[in-house]
């Protein structure tokens, strides 16, 4: 919903996924989601995922997917990984 305020959560998994980044990977994908919360519609700058049964959407932020769920105006980070690994062993 435009003009709606979101928030975001990151799930323990997703943590551990940006703590195995490079500093500047991480700081670029804080950045980016940062600007997509702040733009009062984040969906905007989203995906739908298919065939996923842990996530709904996705951000994409260079080579690297923000994998979420939203629920109301929160947005749950479920994975943060390049694109060649967040899809498989799903």
């Amino acid at each position: 919903m435009p003009g709606q305020s979101y928030r975001y959560l990151i799930t323990k998994t997703a943590a551990r996924d940006l703590n195995s980044l490079p500093p500047p990977v991480r700081e670029r994908i804080g950045k980016k989601l940062k600007y997509f919360i702040e733009s009062g519609d984040p969906l905007k700058f989203a995906n739908k995922l298919t065939g996923m049964s842990d996530a709904d959407y996705r951000f994409r932020v260079g080579v690297y997917r923000i994998v979420f769920i939203l629920e109301r105006n929160t947005i749950y980070i479920v994975r943060v990984q390049h694109r060649g690994k967040v899809y498989r062993n799903r």
